[in-house]
């Protein structure tokens, strides 16, 4: 584990310039649901939506919005995610990185688009109708773990298999199983890394400035090096590439 470790963090500094230019994209995409004047709040460097208000206001153009918003935000995240493991599928396997851009980033981009709808879908569903029960948090989250095997590797798989929807998920749930340990570390880290600056931010500049600043600096680093950890460790299942 030590060494995928070690290769997220040669691939993230080694092309911080590229990370950062895409992700611009994740600022984007976390900005959207603010600016699109949704019952939202931001805490840990993400961005929440207050269900309770959305249900107590829907209507048609409320609806509308929420839509729109969601689908526009994930286009950016989709953007993002694939230009991110296309860097590191071209750090470890020396693709040449412009044909990939040139040609296969509009490609990936829709699929990954369609995961994260799908994934999104799918706990929103479970949020509804289980909201009238006042476990919909519960079961919410217990949804994201439950469906979490087939989505996380996902995209990577997309890129770097250049595989479909369907067969990208198998992959992905395959994967996780296999290498719980690996998933279990980037979990570990992520809880570690954004606690920590969270921290650090609310230390100072307070409670409600540190939300918005760690919102941005979430965006631009520490999200794009836990995607990059998650492609490097999928990356390890080709046997060429241990080393």
């Amino acid at each position: 584990m030590t060494s995928v470790l070690e290769y997220a963090i040669e691939t993230y500094f080694g092309r911080i310039g590229l990370i950062l230019l895409f992700s611009i994209s994740f600022v984007i995409a976390l900005a959207i649901p603010i600016f699109a004047s949704l019952p939202t709040y931001s805490d840990i460097g993400a961005i929440f939506v207050r269900t309770g208000s959305v249900f107590a206001n829907l209507n048609a153009i409320n609806t509308a919005i929420i839509i729109a918003a969601t689908l526009f935000s994930l286009l950016f995240l989709s953007f993002a995610i694939v230009a991110i493991n296309v860097i590191v599928k071209h750090k470890r396997t020396q693709v040449r990185i412009r044909h990939e851009v040139l040609d296969g980033i509009e490609k990936y981009t829709g699929r990954v688009f369609m995961i994260l709808l799908l994934f999104t879908f799918i706990l929103s569903v479970v949020n509804l109708l289980t909201y009238s029960t006042g476990y919909s948090g519960l079961a919410t989250a217990i949804a994201g773990i439950v469906f979490i095997p087939l989505f996380f590797y996902a995209p990577s798989s997309i890129v770097i298999d250049e595989r479909g929807m369907i067969r990208a998920m198998r992959a992905s749930a395959a994967y996780l199983f296999k290498r719980l340990d690996y998933f279990l570390m980037w979990l570990a880290l992520a809880i570690v890394i954004i606690s920590f600056f969270d921290f650090i931010f609310i230390i100072v500049s307070g409670t409600l400035i540190s939300r918005y600043a760690m919102l941005v600096f979430d965006s631009l680093f520490v999200l794009p090096f836990l995607i990059v950890l998650q492609s490097q460790m999928y990356m390890k299942r080709f046997a060429l590439l241990k080393r």
